[in-house]
C-alpha cells in the first residue's frame, strides 16, 4: 500500500468545541469577511431582535409621561462672621467634605422634605398623593385576576379601617417618599456650592419644589441656630446663678478664716509681719545707739584711767559745761600768772585766784563725773531697750510662724475662690455675648439662584432614546448574532473545518432534489456538467493529483454518523472516475447495511466476504457496471460474520493485488463512531475522505472522527461537505461563486 502522507493533529488544535467562522481567525484577528458572513447567515435573527429591541424602545418612548425638571443653587457659607469675636472675624472655616456631605444629607431627608410637603401642600396633587392617582394596566389585570380566584375578599377582610388622621398621615408618607425619589442633591465638584434639582410633571411645580427644598432648608438652618443659642443662654443662666453662689459661699470661707486665724492684713500684709518690720526697725535705731554711748564711756573711761588731763575728756565728751569751766579755768590761770610777777605767793589776790582757780578744776571734774554718770545710765537704758524689742521681735517672729502655716490653708480657699470667681466671670461674659449673638444670628447657607419653571421636559428625551433604541438594536442584534455562532454546532463551509482541524477542505457536494437525490450515481454520470459532477470530479482530483509522483490508489470514504452522503459519493465518485479512463474498482465495506450494494441495483450471490474466506476467486465476486465499465465488490443479503475480515491478512493481500490491478480503489466504510471495522480499514488505505453532512454533522462527532483517524495513523486526504444547499448557501458566503452562479455557468454548459 502506498501512502502519500499521514496525518497528525497538532498539539495545539482547538478542542472540538471550536470558534465558528465568525470568531477570530487563526491569526488571532477578527475576520470582517467573516463578520459578514455570519450577518448574513443571521439575517433574520438579527433583524427582529434589532427592530424587537427599536420598536419596545419607541414605544417605551411615547408612552412616558413629560418631566419636568428645575434646578436651584445655593452655598454654604464657609466664611461666618462674629463682630463679637475679633478672632473668628479673621477666619473662615477650613474645607470639610465629611460637614458638606452631611448637609446633603440633611437635604434630602424626610424630616426636612416632611415640611416641603406640608408647606406646598403636595398631597393635593396626582403623583404625591396614591388615592387620586388612576390604576394602571397592569393593576386592572391584577384586580381582575385576584377578583377571578376570588381573593380580593380575603384581602378585603385583612384590611384594617383607618381613621381620617391615620390615612392622611399615609398620604402625607407617601408625598415624602415620593418627594424623596423626585429630587436630587449634588455638590458642583470640590466647591461649596450645592445644586438642588427636582422632576415632576408639572413645570411650575418643579420649580416650586427645588425653591422650597431650598428655603426650607435654611430656614432650618437658622432655626437651628436660634435654638441652639437659645440652649445655650439658658444653661449658662443657669449656671451663673451656681457659680454665684458658690463664688459668694468661698469669698466668704476665707474671710471667716482670715478672722479665725488671726490673718488681719492692711496694705497686702498681715500685721504680725508689718509689727515684726516695724521692731526690726527699731531694734536697729536702739543698736546703733547703743553702740555709740558705749564707745563714748568706753572712750572717757580708757582716757581717765590712762591719766589724760580735763582738756582731753572734755575734749571727747564735748560737754558745753566743761567748755565753759575750761573757758573759767584759763581766765583765772591768765591773771594767776599776772599776779605771779607783782605780788608773792602769800599776796592775797594770788591767794584768792589760787583758790578760784581750785575751785573751777573742781567743778570741772565734778562736771566730768557726773557726764560719766550720765553716760554709763544711757548705755544702761539703751541695752535694756534692746533687750525689750529682742523679747518682742522673738514673740512676734512665733507669731509669724503660726501664721505662716495657717496661711497655707488661707492660700487654698483663696485659690478655690478665685478659681470660682474667674468662672463666673467668664461664663459672665460669655453669657452676654450669647445674648447678642441671638439678635445677630444667621443662616449658614445662602441661596444663589433660584429655580425658574423649565420650558421643555427633561424626560423623556425622545431624540436620545430612539438613538439609544437604535444603538442597543445593534447591540442585541449583534449578541444575538454571536450567542447563536457560540451555539452553532455544525459546519457550513468548508473554510470553518479547516480553521477549527487544520484539515483541507476537498470539495462541496451539493444537495440533489427528487429522484436525483435517491441515486446520486445515476445523476452524476446522466448530468456530467451538473455541480454535483463538478464537485464530485474536483474530490477525485484532489486525491488523484495530489502527488503525482506517488498517486493514491486505495482511498477509503468514511463518516462520523450514518445518512451523511458516504455511499452517494462514493458511488459517483468512483463512476466518474471510471468515465475518465481510469480503472476503477468500488467496494462496499459497510457490510451491516450494504447501502452501495443496494445503490448500484445488485443482488450478488458472491461477493467481498465470500472472496476473503476463499470460497470464490476475485474475478468472480467483482460486478462490472455497464454504464461506465466501474468494477464493483458488492456484499451480500445472507452472508453476515463477527469475524475480523478487515484485519485479516486476507484483506491485506487482497489490497496489494488490487493496487497492482486497478487505478483507483475506492472502499465505502461505514461510521467511525459506531464501527470498529472502519478504523482498521482507514489505516490500511492510502488516503481517507471524510464525509461530513453540510451543517447536519456535529462538531464533537467530526473531532471524535478525526481524533479517531489520529489514533490508527491515518493519512487524510481531506474533508468533503455533503448536502449543501446553493440556495442557502449564498447567503452564508463562502468567498465562492453563489448559487446563480453556478446554475448559470452548468446551464450554459449543457446547451
Amino acid at each position: 500500500m502506498n501512502k502519500q502522507q499521514r496525518f497528525a493533529l497538532p498539539g495545539t488544535m482547538p478542542f472540538l468545541g471550536a470558534a465558528p467562522a465568525s470568531m477570530p481567525g487563526r491569526d488571532g484577528l477578527v475576520d470582517i469577511k467573516s463578520l459578514f458572513i455570519a450577518l448574513r447567515k443571521r439575517l433574520w435573527l438579527a433583524s427582529i431582535a434589532f427592530i424587537l429591541t427599536f420598536v419596545s424602545v419607541a414605544l417605551w418612548t411615547f408612552q412616558q409621561t413629560p418631566v419636568y425638571q428645575a434646578q436651584a443653587r445655593l452655598m454654604l457659607d464657609t466664611q461666618q462672621r462674629d463682630i463679637l469675636d475679633f478672632g473668628s472675624a479673621f477666619s473662615g472655616l477650613a474645607p470639610n467634605t465629611a460637614l458638606i456631605d452631611t448637609e446633603l444629607e440633611v437635604m434630602q431627608s424626610e424630616a426636612l422634605l416632611s415640611k416641603v410637603v406640608d408647606r406646598l401642600e403636595l398631597t393635593q396633587y396626582e403623583e404625591f398623593n396614591f388615592t387620586l392617582q388612576e390604576p394602571s394596566n397592569f393593576d386592572n389585570f391584577k384586580d381582575e385576576v385576584t377578583g377571578f380566584l376570588g381573593l380580593d375578599e380575603d384581602d378585603a377582610a385583612e384590611d384594617v379601617e383607618m381613621t381620617e388622621e391615620e390615612e392622611a398621615e399615609s398620604i402625607r408618607g407617601y408625598a415624602t417618599f415620593v418627594l424623596q425619589d423626585s429630587i436630587a442633591v449634588d455638590r458642583l465638584g470640590p466647591t461649596y456650592i450645592i445644586d438642588i434639582r427636582a422632576w415632576s410633571t408639572r413645570p411650575d411645580l418643579a420649580s416650586e419644589i427645588a425653591n422650597a427644598v431650598a428655603d426650607q432648608y435654611i430656614v432650618e438652618q437658622l432655626e437651628a441656630t436660634l435654638e441652639a443659642v437659645r440652649r445655650e443662654n439658658l444653661w449658662l443662666s443657669e449656671r451663673l446663678g451656681t457659680l454665684k453662689d458658690e463664688v459668694n459661699d468661698k469669698e466668704s470661707a476665707v474671710e471667716r478664716y482670715r478672722a479665725q486665724s488671726g490673718l488681719l492684713s492692711a496694705q497686702g500684709s498681715t500685721l504680725t509681719e508689718q509689727q515684726i518690720a516695724d521692731l526690726t526697725r527699731q531694734r536697729a535705731t536702739r543698736v546703733a545707739n547703743l553702740r555709740e554711748a558705749e564707745a563714748r564711756l568706753t572712750n572717757v573711761t580708757s582716757r581717765r584711767s590712762s591719766g589724760a588731763g580735763a582738756a582731753a575728756i572734755a575734749e571727747v565728751l564735748g560737754s558745753p559745761v566743761i567748755a565753759d569751766l575750761r573757758r573759767q579755768e584759763a581766765e583765772v590761770q591768765r591773771r594767776a600768772a599776772d599776779l605771779a610777777t607783782k605780788y608773792g605767793p602769800l599776796h592775797p589776790d594770788r591767794v584768792r585766784v589760787n583758790n578760784e582757780l581750785a575751785d573751777t578744776r573742781g567743778q570741772i571734774s565734778a562736771e566730768i563725773d557726773r557726764v560719766v554718770s550720765n553716760l554709763e545710765g544711757e548705755v544702761a537704758i539703751a541695752r535694756e531697750q534692746v533687750n525689750a524689742i529682742d523679747s518682742s521681735l522673738a514673740s512676734a517672729r512665733s507669731e509669724l510662724a503660726r501664721n505662716n502655716s495657717a496661711t497655707v490653708r488661707l492660700n487654698e480657699l483663696n485659690r478655690e475662690a478665685e478659681a470660682s470667681r474667674v468662672l463666673y466671670e467668664d461664663l459672665l461674659e460669655r453669657f452676654k455675648v450669647s445674648n447678642e449673638r441671638d439678635d445677630l444670628a444667621k443662616p449658614d447657607a445662602r441661596i444663589l439662584t433660584a429655580a425658574n419653571v423649565p420650558n421643555s421636559p427633561s424626560s423623556p428625551r425622545t431624540v436620545v432614546n430612539l438613538i439609544l433604541g437604535f444603538l442597543f438594536g445593534g447591540v442585541m442584534a449583534g449578541g444575538c448574532i454571536f450567542l447563536a455562532e457560540l451555539r452553532e454546532n455544525h459546519f457550513s463551509s468548508g473554510d470553518e473545518i479547516e480553521r477549527a482541524f487544520g484539515l483541507p477542505s476537498i470539495g462541496t457536494v451539493p444537495l440533489l432534489s427528487g429522484r436525483a437525490r435517491k441515486n446520486p450515481g445515476d445523476y452524476a454520470i446522466e448530468n456530467p456538467l451538473s455541480a454535483y459532477s463538478e464537485s464530485i470530479r474536483n474530490i477525485r482530483a484532489s486525491i488523484v493529483f495530489a502527488d503525482l509522483d506517488n498517486p493514491a490508489r486505495t482511498v477509503a470514504v468514511c463518516s462520523s454518523l450514518p445518512n451523511e452522503g458516504k455511499t452517494g459519493t462514493t458511488y459517483a465518485l468512483g463512476r466518474l472516475s471510471a468515465l475518465s479512463g481510469s480503472k476503477t474498482l468500488i467496494i462496499d465495506g459497510d457490510f451491516r447495511r450494504r447501502q452501495l450494494t443496494e445503490s448500484a441495483g445488485l443482488e450478488p450471490e458472491a461477493g467481498l466476504i465470500e472472496h476473503l474466506f476463499g470460497e470464490i476467486a476475485l474475478d468472480d465476486a467483482i460486478t462490472v457496471d455497464e454504464a461506465t465499465g466501474m468494477h464493483i465488490l458488492p456484499l451480500t443479503s445472507s452472508r453476515n460474520t463477527p469475524r475480523d475480515v478487515f484485519g485479516s491478512r486476507a484483506f491485506d493481500a487482497l489490497l496489494q493485488r488490487l493496487e497492482s490491478t486497478y487505478d483507483l480503489v475506492v472502499i465505502d466504510t461505514g461510521p467511525l463512531l459506531l464501527m470498529a471495522e472502519s478504523r482498521v480499514i482507514v489505516s490500511k488505505v492510502d488516503q481517507v475522505i471524510v464525509v461530513a453532512k453540510w451543517r447536519s454533522t456535529s462538531r464533537p462527532a467530526l473531532q471524535a472522527s478525526v481524533n479517531i483517524l489520529q489514533q490508527f495513523n491515518a493519512s487524510v486526504a481531506g474533508v468533503a461537505l455533503t448536502f449543501v444547499d446553493l440556495r442557502k448557501k449564498r447567503f452564508l458566503g463562502s468567498g465562492h461563486a453563489g448559487y446563480k452562479q453556478y446554475s448559470k455557468y452548468y446551464t450554459e454548459g449543457a446547451a
